[in-house]
């Protein structure tokens, strides 16, 4: 709101002559006496309005940025930038991981599911599926397809976006007892435990394959029962979630626990 100014008779009853007030006001009404100026009435129009004009522009000049303060300025708003970016993008990072963990979660229901109708025995098959033209075949994806569905988008990490390679496969995660009954201490005993059938000629293929996978998950439910803690039962197949130093993957436990994956311990390893 600009100032205004108003005209008030004077009398100068030195002078004998007539002259007018310039009264001064700021933006809230109140009389600025500081700028207030007589002015002769007889000047004219022009006269009267070139002496208040020095008031007029003293209140409403305003002061400009300098080149100083501009870079002042743009510096704070770098380093305000550069500070909320990074946390922005933390935060996004944690939702997709969280995301991540409640596929987990619901996965391994499935896999509690399958436990319960075979006795405690661990589903035994490959730990990824083969990505082939007409779709993923096999993997714990087919294992479970009447529990959990080929189609449910548990299947898939919020945060994998391997278009050709896990997303092609039908899933973005790992099945871990896939994994370890390929370790030494289950295919030895394994293979001595085939070895003791090869002379029963009443036996099919496909009895001595579901033998096979029968006592590998036996052997495989044994390591978890030795070190539940130790090895996660599906657990992410990349680096997804790389959020400052922790572990850049999620899994979910025997005991249905789901968060970072953790690291092997020597025992575990051995």
């Amino acid at each position: 709101m600009r100032p205004r100014w108003s005209i008030r008779n004077a009398q100068n009853s030195a002078a004998g002559s007539s002259n007018a007030i310039v009264l001064i006001y700021d933006a809230g009404n109140r009389l600025i006496p500081s700028v207030r100026r007589s002015v002769p009435r007889a000047q004219s129009s022009v006269g009267f309005m070139s002496a208040i004009r020095p008031v007029h522009h003293l209140l409403t000049m305003r002061r400009a940025f300098t080149i100083v303060e501009m870079l002042a300025v743009i510096a704070i708003i770098g380093v305000l930038v550069s500070l909320i970016v990074p946390a922005v993008a933390n935060v996004r990072k944690e939702a997709l991981s969280v995301s991540c963990q409640a596929n987990l979660r619901q996965l391994f229901t499935g896999v509690d599911t399958y436990r319960s109708m075979m006795k405690g025995q661990l589903p035994m098959c490959d730990f990824l599926p083969a990505a082939t033209p007409e779709g993923p075949v096999g993997g714990l994806v087919e294992v479970l397809a009447k529990t959990v569905g080929t189609d449910c988008a548990c299947w898939f990490c919020a945060a994998d976006d391997d278009e050709d390679g896990s997303i092609e496969a039908g899933t973005s995660y790992i099945y871990l007892p896939g994994l370890l009954r390929y370790t030494p201490q289950v295919q030895i005993q394994v293979a001595a435990l085939m070895a003791s059938t090869i002379g029963d000629m009443s036996l099919t293929q496909r009895q001595r394959d579901r033998m096979r996978r029968d006592a590998e998950a036996k052997l495989v439910g044994v390591l978890y029962d030795r070190s539940p803690s130790s090895f996660a039962v599906i657990s992410d197949s990349q680096d997804r979630h790389k959020i400052g130093t922790r572990v850049p993957r999620n899994g979910v436990y025997i005991d249905g626990s789901v968060g970072i994956l953790r690291e092997l311990d020597d025992d575990a390893e051995g």
